[in-house]
């Protein structure tokens, strides 16, 4: 009887075990789970991959956004271009209308700083693409009124060589491992030389023109605009010391777009034949 119980009673012991070993144990606690080392998370590697992943996915989308607009604005300016250029009863009449230019430039002026100095209406929908479209209509008068006083093919040359410089330092901006973006000494350093040029300049001019002097300071802002559009384009790139946000596409067209204006100009002070 004695042996019989205690066989029975190393059978249920041993029932009882063999059932608990196939319960599955009870999941730990938040304070045990974030406590150790061991509680299975997620692998680190998959996501700064997952992560970098879509990164670079707001970064082409940002990319692509911001060429795209870039893309309109020179479209608009082109054809205005071409208008006060190619149609002699326009050219005619802003050319002996200079207030509009000044008209043209306070607004340019006024959106130029709001858009550079206000971040929340550059990132608000839809005054951040209105103001944005008011900026380039702006720059658009002013840059078609310029081209107005220069021999028609002096213009297009100028276009010509402005798309080839364009084109050619973006290729170089992307494909290159030089970072532009850690050079920002030398471009303030840059632009305070063209500022001082710029008042010699206001002050010789009214005297006497220099051909030279003048021919200098053109060559200078076109090389100094050259660099800015590197710059430029390269803070929209994301793997260089600086970068530009996603959030500021509008800004970071305006700054390229301005570039590539400035640039055109200046080709047209060196390689433009005025009209007599």
């Amino acid at each position: 009887m004695t042996q019989g119980k205690l066989s029975l009673a190393s059978k249920a012991t041993n029932g009882s075990s063999s059932v608990e070993a196939l319960v599955s144990p009870t999941p730990p606690s938040y304070e045990e789970a974030t406590a150790g080392t061991s509680a299975p998370f997620y692998n680190d590697v998959e996501m700064l991959t997952e992560c970098n992943w879509d990164d670079r996915n707001i970064r082409r989308v940002f990319i692509r956004k911001v060429y795209a607009i870039l893309m309109i604005q020179l479209l608009v300016t082109l054809a205005i271009v071409a208008i006060f250029t190619f149609c002699d009863p326009v050219k005619e009449y802003i050319q002996t209308n200079p207030g509009w230019y000044w008209a043209s430039y306070a607004v340019f002026f006024v959106t130029y700083l709001t858009l550079s100095c206000c971040s929340a209406p550059r990132r608000q929908f839809p005054w951040n693409l209105i103001l944005l479209g008011i900026f380039t209509l702006s720059l658009s008068y002013m840059t078609g009124m310029l081209s107005s006083f220069y021999n028609t093919k002096s213009v297009v040359m100028c276009l010509g060589i402005t798309a080839a410089v364009c084109l050619l330092v973006t290729v170089f901006s992307f494909q290159t491992k030089f970072d532009v973006t850690s050079y920002q000494g030398v471009l303030f350093v840059f632009c305070m030389v063209m500022f001082m040029s710029g008042l010699v300049l206001a002050l010789v001019l009214p005297f006497q023109y220099v051909p030279w002097l003048d021919a200098t300071y053109a060559v200078l802002g076109a090389i100094l605009f050259t660099m800015f559009l590197a710059f430029d384009t390269q803070l929209l790139m994301g793997n260089k010391r600086y970068t530009m946000s996603p959030e500021e596409y509008v800004y970071a067209s305006l700054n390229i777009y301005l570039d590539i204006i400035y640039i055109f100009s200046f080709f047209l002070q060196i390689f433009g034949t005025k009209q007599e």
